[in-house]
C-alpha cells in the first residue's frame, strides 16, 4: 500500500488537541496551499478560506457552539465559505445578469467546491502529522458568523475545520458495508440487513459520543421539524430566492 492510500484509509477525527502547539507558518502554508488546489467545477473555485487566527473571534465561535471546544484548543481554525460574491463582481464587470438565486444550482457548486478544498486541507494536515476535525455544526449560527466576520452578500459559511497537534489517540470508525455504498454500472439494491450489521459494528466500536444506535440517529435527525436555518440564511445572503 502506498503512503497516500495509507494515509485516506486511516484518517479519523480528533478533537482533543495540544494547546500549546504551534504549527509552523511554513506548514499552515502548505495546507491552505493544497486545499487551494483541489479540483473545482469549471475552475471557477467558488470558495473562500478565512483563518480564524484572533482568539476573542474563536471564543466566540465556542459560546454559540460549545459542543467543540476544540475551535479554540486547537493550532489553527480555517472557516470554508461558499463564495458567489467573486462572480459577482465579475458579472458587473461584463455588465450581465446574475441569477444565482433562481436554482439551487450555484449553491452546490460552491458547496462542492468548498467540500472539496476542505477535503484537501484534512490530507495534508495529516502528511504533516497533524489531526483535525471538521465542524459542520458552524451552520446553525450562519447569520451570526456572516455578521461577525463582515461575509458580503453571495456568500454563506459552510464548515469549520479545526488542525492541531492530537494529544489523545482515535480509532479510524469503521464504514458502512461495502455493498451499502458501492456499485458497479447501477445502483444494486440491497437489503435492510447491512444496515443492522452495521448497527452492531458501531455498538461494537462503542464510541463513547454516540448515544444512539446509527439508525436511530438518522431516523430521528430526518423525523425533526427542519429549523429552516440554512433555507433563510440562503435567501439573506441573496443566494436563493
Amino acid at each position: 500500500m502506498n503512503d497516500t492510500i495509507e494515509l485516506l484509509k486511516n484518517r479519523r477525527s480528533y478533537r482533543d488537541f495540544d494547546e500549546n502547539h504551534v504549527i509552523p507558518k511554513e506548514e499552515l502554508q502548505m495546507i491552505l496551499d493544497a486545499a487551494r488546489q483541489a479540483p473545482s467545477w469549471m475552475n471557477g473555485q467558488f470558495y473562500s478560506i478565512i483563518v480564524i487566527q484572533d482568539k476573542h473571534i474563536r471564543e466566540q465561535l465556542v459560546k454559540w457552539n460549545p459542543g467543540n471546544p476544540h475551535m479554540l484548543k486547537s493550532s489553527a481554525f480555517l472557516l470554508f465559505v461558499g463564495d458567489l460574491h467573486r462572480t459577482k463582481m465579475v458579472s458587473e464587470a461584463h455588465e450581465s445578469p446574475y441569477l444565482i438565486e433562481e436554482s439551487v444550482e450555484s449553491i452546490i457548486l460552491a458547496t462542492t467546491d468548498a467540500a472539496l478544498a476542505l477535503e484537501n486541507a484534512v490530507i495534508a494536515a495529516g502528511s504533516l502529522e497533524l489531526g483535525s476535525v471538521v465542524v459542520g455544526s458552524i451552520r446553525k449560527h450562519g447569520k451570526e458568523i456572516c455578521q461577525l466576520l463582515g461575509l458580503p452578500d453571495n456568500t454563506i459559511p459552510l464548515f469549520g475545520l479545526s488542525i492541531g497537534k492530537p494529544i489523545v489517540e482515535m480509532n479510524v470508525k469503521p464504514r458502512l458495508p461495502e455493498a451499502a455504498v458501492i456499485h458497479y454500472d447501477k445502483y444494486q439494491p440491497y437489503t435492510y440487513s447491512l444496515i443492522e450489521e452495521y448497527n452492531t459494528t458501531m455498538e461494537k466500536f462503542g464510541e463513547a459520543r454516540e448515544t444512539k444506535r446509527w439508525s436511530q440517529k438518522f431516523s430521528d435527525y430526518f423525523a425533526a421539524e427542519p429549523q429552516m436555518i440554512t433555507d433563510q440564511l440562503l435567501q439573506l445572503q441573496g443566494l436563493l430566492k
